[in-house]
């Protein structure tokens, strides 16, 4: 059985942060935003986190030569279809309910239980980490025959994600043809209060679920990897945290499949909180976000009111 430690929140929340320092810790592996791989990787042939196309990447090589006898036998169509079915936010009612475990679900939860097993072989790894973040997808891996999960609610106050969202920032493994996706504050506000609230349900349904602050891990980045690394089953010794430095991290190559360009950040990382919001998005839109997101804002010890609006 895999034992998977899922990074879960709202995009632009520093789940990608977040599991670049766990990857550094031993006996855990970092996969990125393994939701990606089918398209991203297997069809699109983009790039890993080494810096390797998909296809060039040894390590992926080997985990889909474990996991399907080649890359090449997984029916990414089929993959696409079952997502479509049942891996969307509309449908987490149906997966939170007692009969949720359909024989679509379980065949959807089944291509990443094969990844991360495979993974963990390839790695020697006793946990990976999958930072899809998507909401639904905890939910449809609830139903994993064979892994054992364990989430990471990565939260951050939802005025810096929604100014975050606003941002043009490129895809560096697309060679800089794409961008990722922006959305408007009103729109990110919806979708921060829906995917929050939906990991609060995945542990109101017996799923271990650990939240964490975006602002307090970076103020503490060494309290917060050893609570974590407990909370996944892997204590830590302090050597095992050497990498970590004043300000910032020391980070080797990894292979993330997809997710944020973080990714690909290989020697000094600074640890520093992004809190560019606070100045530069609008008072209007700072307020907008805060009147939508006001109940999980205070749930999550966020204050409504910020100093500048005082």
């Amino acid at each position: 059985m895999a034992q998977v430690l899922f990074l879960g929140g709202f995009g632009r929340s520093g789940t990608t942060l977040v599991e670049r320092l766990l990857g550094e810790l031993p006996g855990m592996c970092a996969l990125g935003e393994v939701v990606h791989l089918w398209q991203r990787d297997i069809r699109d042939d983009e790039r890993c986190g080494c810096g390797a196309r998909f296809s060039g990447c040894r390590f992926w090589r080997q985990v889909g030569d474990r996991a399907f006898n080649g890359w090449s036998n997984v029916d990414v169509d089929r993959v696409h279809r079952l997502r479509d079915a049942v891996e969307r936010t509309r449908h987490i009612p149906r997966l939170a309910s007692a009969t949720g475990a359909t024989h679509e679900v379980r065949e959807y939860a089944s291509y990443f239980a094969q990844v991360y097993t495979a993974a963990a072989e390839v790695s020697g790894a006793r946990v990976v980490i999958d930072s899809s973040k998507h909401s639904a997808l905890a939910h449809v891996l609830r139903w994993a025959d064979d892994v054992d999960l364990r989430v990471v609610h990565v939260v951050r106050d939802a005025r810096g994600v929604a100014y975050s969202w606003t941002k043009t920032v490129s895809r560096p493994e697309t060679d800089g043809v794409d961008e990722m996706t922006r959305y408007s504050p009103g729109r990110s506000a919806m979708l921060w209060n829906a995917h929050n609230a939906a990991f609060g349900l995945l542990a109101r349904r017996g799923v271990p679920v650990r939240r964490i602050r975006y602002e307090e891990f970076l103020a503490d980045p060494r309290a917060a990897l050893t609570g974590l690394a407990d909370f996944a089953g892997l204590p830590l010794t302090p050597d095992d945290l050497d990498f970590l430095r004043a300000g910032h991290a020391d980070l080797r190559p990894g292979h993330s499949a997809a997710g944020n360009p973080m990714r690909f950040t290989v020697g000094r990382l600074a640890l520093r909180r992004d809190d560019a919001w606070v100045r530069a998005f609008p008072r209007s839109q700072r307020r907008l976000v805060g009147a939508v997101c006001g109940p999980l804002l205070r749930a999550y010890g966020y204050p409504i009111t910020i100093a500048s609006e005082a």
